[in-house]
């Protein structure tokens, strides 16, 4: 599974990283650190989806196959 990451329009909500910490990066500033188009492994798969769905900004996207 791969999703998309729009870092440009993170908020700093951090609902990604609540779900899934050992996926999401943040940064200093509590930002997502990551962009663009992101392996997940299939370990996390089931914490990224309930961060992806957890982010108000809509920032993440699940790429399709």
């Amino acid at each position: 599974m791969k999703i998309n990451i729009d870092q440009s329009r993170c908020q700093g909500h951090a609902m990604c990283y609540s779900n899934a910490p050992a996926f999401f990066v943040l940064n200093d500033d509590g930002y997502i650190a990551m962009d663009g188009d992101v392996t997940v492994p299939e370990a996390l798969e089931a914490a990224v989806l309930r961060g992806v769905g957890a982010c108000p900004e809509r920032v993440l996207t699940i790429v399709p196959d």
